[in-house]
């Protein structure tokens, strides 16, 4: 099935909302580890989008976050703290899946949920 591009790009946004939004109920939940997977989960959705406005495809999260930073970070269309934001957030998501006694205390994940406020609105004005 073939999809309109555009419909594509606004399901995935839809996405990285709703996704935002499960954050903050596991945030306020105190459930930091799951907050810090929703918060990256709504950074790639939105990464995702972009790249499907840019007809960038991979299914490797390591290759959307290398593509993002060398046409938007490197290339200052984008701020660099949102490449910082999105590297960071890849990262605690890796070691919250991955790792065993991972801990993310609540001002660092309150911290990352703001910045994907900012980080998926930043985005929008490019899509």
């Amino acid at each position: 099935m073939l999809v309109d591009k555009n419909i594509l790009i606004k399901h995935r946004m839809d996405r990285a909302n709703e996704t935002l939004a499960e954050a903050k109920m596991a945030f306020e939940n105190e459930s930091y580890l799951l907050a810090a997977n929703r918060v990256y989960y709504s950074a790639f959705y939105t990464v995702s989008a972009l790249a499907i406005k840019n007809n960038f495809s991979t299914s490797k999260h390591g290759q959307l976050l290398g593509w993002f930073n060398q046409y938007f970070i490197k290339t200052k269309i984008i701020e660099k703290h949102f490449g910082e934001f999105y590297k960071n957030v890849f990262q605690m998501r890796q070691q919250s899946d991955y790792d065993d006694f991972v801990e993310i205390d609540k001002a660092s994940i309150e911290e990352k949920f703001r910045t994907a406020m900012e980080f998926i609105d930043r985005v929008s004005e490019l899509l």
